[in-house]
Parts: C-alpha cells; sequence; structure tokens
C-alpha cells in the first residue's frame, strides 16, 4: 500500500517533471546529448551517484554511466538502461509542440516520451529512493547516445566498463514493451549504397552514366535476396514475421528528367534471425556489386564506383535457457508471460559483453517514431513500480 501512495504521488510527479525536462532536450540522432547527459549527471549526483562518461570521436555526444554504491563490495550490481537519442520530429506534422510536453487525457505528449525518455525518466525519479536505502549491491544508470542510427554509443561504454573490470549480473534496457517482458530480437544491419555515374544531357544516352539504373539494378538484386530470405524453411522461429526481413527505406539521386544523373544512393536494412542470414546478404551483394554491377559502370565511365557504408551492424538478441535477468522482471512485475519482437535494440551488445539481459520499458512499440508520440500515465506508474519493487529486493 505504502508502494502504490508513493507511485500515485511525489514520484509519479517527480517522473512527470523530469520527463518535461528530457524531452525539451532535442537530442536527435547524431546531434549532441551533452546537455541532457549533464542534466542526468547532476541529478544522480545528488542521488550520492559517482559517474564516468564515455565520448564520441568529436565530443559531441556522450555515454553517462552512473553507480549508486551498495553496502556490499563484493556484490556486483544490476544495471538499468536506456538511449538518449530520438528520431526526428517535424514540427508542422503535430498537434503542438513535439519538445513541449503536453498532458491530456491521462497521456503524455512528445518527441521520446515512449522511445525512450519515459523509462530514463522514471529511474531518474527513483533513484533517490536507492540512494537512501540500504542496498545489497549497487544500481547503475546507463545512458547511451545513438541507439536509433546503429547503436554507436553502447559498443564505447562497454569497452570501457571491460577496461575497468566492471561485472554486472543483470541488465534491464527499457525499450518500450508495455511493460512485458522481451527475451529475443533479431539483428538490425543498416546500409547506404553509393552510386557515381557520368552526368550529361539526357538527349544523348550515350555520353553519360546514369547512376539512377545502376542502383535499379542493385536494388533488383536486394529484392531477390528479400525473397530468398523469406523462402527460407525456418523450425520453431520465435519471431514475427518467422523470417529475416529486407527493406530498401530511401532512394535519393538525379536533378531532372532531362538530366543524366552522376549520382544515386540507397538506404537499406536487413533484420536477421541470426547472423548467417546476415552473412549471406553481405556476401551475396557484395559479390553482385563487385563481379557484375561494377564492371558495367567502369565500361561506361572509368571514375564510376559503387560504395556501400555500413551505418550499423548490430547483433540480435538471443533467448537464454535460465535467464537471471528475466527471473528477476517476471517476479518484481509478477508476470510470467515471455515474447519476443521484430525491433533492434542494445540488449545483444549488453548479452555479448556476459551481462545477463532483458527488454522491460513502459510505452508501446506502436507509439514510438510517430507524430504525436506519447505514453500514458498507466505505463509510467507500471514502471516506477517496478523499479521500487526492485529498490525493495535490494535492501532485503
Amino acid at each position: 500500500m505504502t508502494t502504490q501512495i508513493q507511485i500515485d504521488g511525489e514520484i509519479f510527479q517527480n517522473a512527470i517533471d523530469i520527463l518535461k525536462d528530457l524531452i525539451s532536450f532535442q537530442t536527435e540522432s547524431g546531434k549532441s546529448n551533452l546537455e541532457l547527459i549533464n542534466y542526468c549527471e547532476l541529478k544522480l549526483k545528488k542521488s550520492g551517484a559517482s559517474s564516468l562518461k564515455t565520448f564520441n570521436n568529436s565530443k559531441t555526444q556522450a555515454n553517462l554511466f552512473s553507480t549508486i554504491k551498495g553496502e556490499n563490495p563484493d556484490e556486483i550490481g544490476i544495471v538499468l538502461s536506456g538511449h538518449t537519442d530520438v528520431v526526428p520530429a517535424v514540427p508542422s506534422e503535430w498537434t503542438s509542440d513535439p519538445y513541449l510536453l503536453r498532458e491530456e487525457d491521462d497521456k503524455l505528449y512528445g518527441r521520446g516520451t515512449c522511445d525512450m525518455k519515459g523509462f530514463i525518466a522514471c529511474t531518474l525519479a527513483v533513484a533517490p529512493l536507492f540512494a537512501s536505502s540500504k542496498l545489497k549491491k549497487p544500481i547503475h544508470f546507463s545512458y547511451t547516445f545513438d541507439e536509433e542510427t546503429g547503436c554507436l554509443g553502447a559498443p564505447l561504454v562497454l569497452a570501457d566498463l571491460k577496461k575497468r573490470n566492471l561485472n554486472f549480473s543483470s541488465c534491464i534496457i527499457g525499450e518500450p514493451t508495455n511493460m512485458k517482458v522481451i527475451t529475443a530480437h533479431k539483428g538490425y544491419n543498416e546500409y547506404k549504397t553509393h552510386f557515381t555515374g557520368l552526368s550529361g544531357h539526357a538527349s544523348d544516352p550515350e555520353n553519360g552514366t546514369s547512376a539512377i539504373e545502376y542502383a535499379i539494378e542493385y536494388s533488383n538484386k536486394l529484392m531477390e535476396l528479400k525473397n530468398e530470405l523469406k523462402n527460407k524453411k525456418r523450425e520453431n522461429n520465435l519471431f514475427s514475421p518467422p523470417y529475416s526481413t529486407l527493406q530498401i527505406g530511401k532512394i535519393t539521386g538525379g536533378i531532372g528528367a532531362n538530366v543524366i544523373a552522376d549520382k544515386c544512393s540507397l538506404e537499406w536494412e536487413v533484420r536477421p534471425i541470426n547472423k548467417s542470414d546476415g552473412d549471406f546478404v553481405t556476401k551475396s551483394i557484395d559479390e553482385f556489386s563487385k563481379n557484375i554491377l561494377l564492371p558495367k559502370i567502369k565500361n561506361n565511365n572509368p571514375n564510376g564506383d559503387i560504395k556501400k557504408e555500413i551505418i550499423g551492424e548490430v547483433v540480435g538478441f538471443n533467448k537464454e535457457g535460465d535467464s537471471e535477468a528475466v527471473n528477476l522482471i517476471s517476479n518484481l512485475t509478477g508476470d510470467n508471460s515471455k515474447d519476443t519482437m521484430s525491433f533492434g535494440t542494445e540488449a545483444g551488445l549488453f548479452q555479448n559483453s556476459g551481462i545477463s539481459t532483458v527488454i522491460c520499458g513502459p510505452g508501446s512499440i506502436d507509439q514510438a517514431h510517430t507524430v504525436d508520440e506519447y505514453i500514458t500515465y498507466d505505463q509510467l506508474k507500471k514502471c516506477l513500480k517496478m523499479l521500487v519493487s526492485l529498490k525493495e529486493k535490494m535492501v532485503n
């Protein structure tokens, strides 16, 4: 009863106030998140946490890893992890300013409310409770940059923690799952392929090389591979759809119908259910590009070229036979149902670092990346209840 009163009162309002601040930081992927990171670091410092930061090469983005120590220095702790970046928002498409939190009908609107600043706000709101308790083991807060564009930040902080010989028992990734336990997801590989042709007047096609036409041939090959992935037989597959997917998300090139395009680019992705499917696509498209398509471009234009840029190759999250993290969350929430999902997260990176990992957080993936993104009061309260229960478990 005490926990419920706290969640409906001061802690809940504190989480909303923090979320309002977090939303105001326009931390689109690729842009600086330093103001938000400094804000989080100060909040955690007030709760007695010590912090480590890792930066990108230009020092414009940072990961924050903060620790509230436990009483037993020999106990290894639990990590609460979330990414600080959000996808872009076009203000003219929204009902209200996407970077100004709006409350209406028990919903909180704003870019990142669901994915995934709502979870970060909850962890910051509960941090003083952890700090004022006699924890048996430490609690850690991990906030990363550029998860949305290939999980670029998390590998840096994990490498730093390994260098410091720091170990952890469990990691909770607070992605939006409606507070349901997620035990596995597909990998996520994102690419951008650039084509260089030779411009010219469209009235004389022989005097130019259309980068768009070669991009189309490349696209057709990708569609062949897409169908091969779909037709591969799978047994006891956990995912929906039950096969690796491939899709082309963006094509950019050309000036106009009367100009032969000298530049074109394709942005595409693969979500493999296993590493071999990702390797199959990479090997197939690279061989097609090198042995078939590039010689044709060079024949028409010696300076023609094809370059595939790896935006990110994120490992999948594999289901464990007996997961300490999954068991922990099931006990905290009282929900023993377990599911999988197709969208990628940082979970596989933490798992590959030897940390038992689970995905469970407030909000629905149906709201992530959408216009008028929101999270409900109910989801925030459920997350706060889980975190307060975690605190009590770490004390008793």
